[in-house]
């Protein structure tokens, strides 16, 4: 499953790497991709493993704010 977040706090490049690299840690996700300049976060993971609050967390936990987009 592909599910889209928001961050509107990511202010440099070097976020990037950090915020993909919390997220490939969570057990079930397979992808994670981070879009510096729209501030999307593009996540492939298995629902049946990992929750959307899960991952919201992990964002959470390396200093930026995130939320499940609407789009």
């Amino acid at each position: 499953m592909k599910i889209i977040l928001r961050s509107d706090e990511l202010n440099c490049p070097s976020c990037v790497p950090k915020i993909e690299k919390a997220l490939a840690q969570v057990a079930g996700v397979t992808r994670a991709k981070v879009h510096f300049s729209t501030g999307r976060i593009e996540v492939e993971y298995d629902p049946e493993r990992v929750k959307t609050d899960q991952l919201v967390s992990a964002v959470n936990k390396v200093g930026y704010e995130a939320r499940v987009s609407a789009f």
